[in-house]
Order: C-alpha cells, then sequence, then structure tokens
C-alpha cells in the first residue's frame, strides 16, 4: 500500500518562488541545466560511439566539431550579457539555464582542452569522470533545490495527515486497498 501523494506542478511552483530567492532560483536553474546536458550529452556521445541512434558527428571542412566549441560560444553569450546587458535582461531565466548547460558541454570534453588531444575515449578514466561529473550535478543539483524539497515534504505530510484524520472521522482507510 502506498501512501505517496503527487505533488501538484503549482505547489513546485509555489515552493519554487517561495522558498528560493532570485539568486537561488537562478543557481538550482544553472545546476539542473548542467546535470541534464551533462546527462543527454553522455547518451548522445556514447550513441554515436555505438553507432546507434540518429545522432551523427558534425564536422566541417573535415574537422570534427567538438561540442564544447557549442559551450564557449554559450557563455560568451552569457558573459556579453552579464556585461552589456540590461538587469532584466540577466536575470531572466533562460541567463542561467543557458550558462549551466554550456559549462556542461565544456567541461565534458575538459581532457581535450586540457592536453590538446583527443583522449575523449581513452578508457582510463572516462568511467571515473562521467560519475564524477555526474555525481558533482545530482549534488549540486539536490542541494540548490533542498529549500523547494523540503518544503514539499512538509506539505505532503500534512495532506497526508489531514487525509488521514478525515478518513478517521468516516471509519475507513485513505488509502486504497493494494491488490
Amino acid at each position: 500500500m502506498s501512501n505517496a501523494l503527487p505533488v501538484p506542478p503549482a505547489a513546485v511552483r509555489t515552493a519554487y518562488h517561495e522558498e528560493l530567492d532570485e539568486g537561488q532560483r537562478s543557481a538550482l536553474l544553472s545546476w539542473l541545466a548542467f546535470t541534464g546536458t551533462f546527462a543527454a550529452v553522455r547518451s548522445i556521445t556514447y550513441s554515436i560511439r555505438a553507432g546507434r541512434g540518429p545522432f551523427r558527428n558534425l564536422s566541417a571542412g573535415g574537422e570534427h566539431l567538438h561540442h564544447y566549441l557549442w559551450g564557449i560560444g554559450m557563455l560568451a553569450g552569457v558573459g556579453a550579457l552579464a556585461v552589456h546587458g540590461e538587469d532584466r535582461h540577466r536575470r531572466h531565466p533562460a541567463v542561467a539555464l543557458s550558462y549551466g548547460a554550456a559549462l556542461a558541454l565544456i567541461i565534458d570534453e575538459f581532457a581535450l582542452l586540457l592536453d590538446l588531444k583527443d583522449v575523449y575515449w581513452a578508457k582510463e578514466g572516462r568511467l571515473s569522470v562521467d560519475l564524477g561529473v555526474g555525481g558533482s550535478a545530482l549534488a549540486g543539483s539536490y542541494l540548490a533545490a533542498r529549500p523547494v524539497l523540503h518544503r514539499l515534504a512538509r506539505e505532503r505530510g500534512q495532506a497526508v495527515a489531514a487525509s488521514k484524520a478525515v478518513a478517521a472521522e468516516h471509519g475507513r482507510s485513505p488509502f486504497p486497498a493494494s491488490r
């Protein structure tokens, strides 16, 4: 028997806006974008390496275009906005999302940037780097989201308690019987 109640999107939205200040919201969006982008890039690059799926390497003039290039371009755009943009544009959620995604694209190929050799798929370290960066991304996302998650857990606990109280008044279980 499960007593988990679904969390309505409106409750998540309300907790996000009431529990996090503007800077915390930007940090959370950046971490979520980093985590999602890193996971997507890992999936895509593994599928390219395995020759499966619709994705292929991009090349121009016979040279492979690494995805850190797109990340550097995105960071340049975010930086230009930070230096020259109006305050309302700098604080737009798309800036935080772009920043996190750009960092993931760059960090995913950091070894290539560090020694300027394409050691991207060397067995030594590839799995540990994937796990280390992926773990860091998940931890950062969780820590940035903690105030929102704590509020949602409190509200869910209150909803479960209220549901049990109403059911007890009527002499029935608040949860459907398990099969």
